[in-house]
C-alpha cells in the first residue's frame, strides 16, 4: 500500500507571540527561557526527523502541496475574516482570537497547512494514494468561520472536505478528533449539517472549557450528528479505546461515511503539558489500528489524519511515529522509550471498571439517536 505524507518546512516557521506558556508576557507573568506558545514547532519537526532516522519516511509518498487558493478559504471562512488576518499578517503579525498570536508571513502559512490537508485528501480520493497523513500546522480544529482561538488560525479539516466535495469527490464524512481539547471549530461548521459526522473525544472541561458537553448533538438536519465524548481527566490506554470500540465504531457503521478524516492530536499523552489524560505511544497505534481497519470495511480504505495538538517535544514524535506506521502497515518501529513508565502509570482495574461505566452511559444516549 502507498500512504501519503504530507509536510512543508515553511508552517514550521509559523511563530506566535511573546507568550510563556499561554500567557501574555508582562506585569507578573515573566518569559520563559525557550518563550513562545507551547505550540511550537519542534514536536513536528521532531517527528519528521525520527521517521527520517528510522527509516519509515523513506517508506512514503512524501510531498508537499500547494496553498489552500482563496476560493477554498472563502468555502468556509467569510471575506471579512481572510481580509482582516491578511491585512495583520502582512503588517507584521498580531492576534483576532485567544492564544492565536501570529507573526508575518502567518496568513500564507496558514493557507499552506491548510493546502496540505486539502491535497492529501483528494490524492486520497483520487485513488492516488491508500491513505495520508498531513503534518499540517498551524493546527485548525479550534477555528470557527470568523473567530480563531486555541493555536488554529484555518479550519484545515473543513477546507480540505469542503474543496473535495466542490470537486463532486466525496459526500458523507466522518470527522473523529481524539486530540485532548474540544474540536468546537469543527463542530460549529457543521452542527446544522447531515452529511458530516463530527465525534470529539475530550477531556472534559479542558479547552474551552464551556463546550464539548455530551448533550450537544446538533441542531435542525444536523440533528444527532455531533457526537461529544468528554472524558474526565487521567483516562489511559483502556478507556480511549474502551471509547473507539463502544461508541466510534457503532457510530461509524452506522453512519456508513464515504471517507473518514482523524483530527490527529497527541495531547490526550500523559506527558503533555495541556491535558490531564493517561495515554501512551501504543494507544495512538491501536486507536489507527481500529479506524484503518473499519475505513477498510466502510468506505474502500479512504483515511486521512490531519496533525492538530500535542504539546512534549520529548514524547508527540514516538506517538506520531507508532500511529503512522500503524497507517502505513509498516514493521518501521521507534521504541517507546518510557513505555514501561507508561505501563505502571495507567488507571488499576478499579479505575478503569469506572471509566467503562462512564462510555457505556454515553454510548447508550449517543447512539440511541437515528
Amino acid at each position: 500500500m502507498t500512504t501519503g505524507f504530507y509536510h512543508d518546512e515553511r508552517c514550521f516557521w509559523h511563530s506566535g507571540g511573546n507568550y510563556a506558556l499561554t500567557l501574555p508576557v508582562g506585569d507578573l507573568v515573566q518569559p520563559l527561557a525557550a518563550g513562545g506558545l507551547p505550540e511550537s514547532p519542534e514536536t513536528k519537526r521532531r517527528l519528521k526527523n525520527l521517521m527520517e532516522v528510522t527509516g519509515l519516511l523513506s517508506e512514503l509518498s512524501v510531498q508537499s502541496a500547494p496553498p489552500a487558493t482563496r476560493d477554498d478559504l472563502l468555502r468556509i471562512h467569510p471575506a471579512s475574516y481572510l481580509d482582516e488576518f491578511k491585512a495583520k499578517s502582512d503588517a507584521g503579525g498580531g492576534e483576532m482570537g485567544p492564544r492565536t498570536p501570529f507573526g508575518k508571513g502567518a496568513y500564507e502559512i496558514a493557507a499552506l497547512s491548510a493546502g496540505l490537508a486539502k491535497e492529501a485528501l483528494e490524492a486520497v480520493l483520487r485513488g492516488r494514494l491508500d491513505n495520508a497523513y498531513a503534518l499540517s500546522r498551524p493546527p485548525g480544529h479550534h477555528c470557527l468561520p470568523d473567530w480563531p482561538n486555541g493555536f488554529c488560525l484555518m479550519a484545515n479539516i473543513p477546507i480540505a472536505i469542503a474543496a473535495a466535495r466542490a470537486a463532486g469527490l466525496v459526500g458523507r464524512v466522518a470527522v473523529l478528533d481524539w486530540d485532548v481539547h474540544h474540536g468546537n471549530g469543527t463542530e460549529a461548521i457543521y452542527y446544522e449539517r447531515d452529511d458530516t459526522l463530527t465525534i470529539s473525544i475530550h477531556q472534559e472541561n479542558n479547552y474551552p472549557t464551556d463546550s464539548g458537553a455530551l448533550a450537544d448533538r446538533g441542531r435542525g438536519a444536523g440533528a444527532g450528528f455531533n457526537m461529544n465524548i468528554p472524558l474526565p481527566p487521567g483516562v489511559g490506554h483502556h478507556g480511549y479505546l474502551s471509547v473507539i470500540d463502544r461508541i466510534v465504531a457503532p457510530a461509524l457503521e452506522r453512519f456508513r461515511p464515504q471517507a473518514i478524516v482523524v483530527a490527529c492530536g497527541y495531547d490526550a499523552s500523559l506527558f503533555d503539558p495541556l491535558g490531564r489524560m493517561a495515554c501512551s505511544a501504543d494507544t495512538f497505534r491501536q486507536m489507527t489500528a481500529r479506524i484503518k481497519d473499519l475505513a477498510a470495511r466502510l468506505c474502500g480504505g479512504k483515511l486521512l489524519l490531519v496533525h492538530e495538538g500535542g504539546y512534549s517535544e520529548a514524547y508527540v514524535p514516538f506517538c506520531g511515529h507508532a500511529t503512522i506506521a500503524e497507517l502505513a502497515g509498516s514493521a518501521t518501529d521507534a521504541p517507546d522509550p518510557l513505555a514501561a513508565t507508561m505501563d505502571r502509570r495507567q488507571p488499576n482495574a478499579r479505575a478503569n471498571a469506572f471509566y467503562d461505566g462512564l462510555i457505556d452511559e454515553m454510548a447508550q444516549q449517543l447512539l440511541a439517536a437515528p
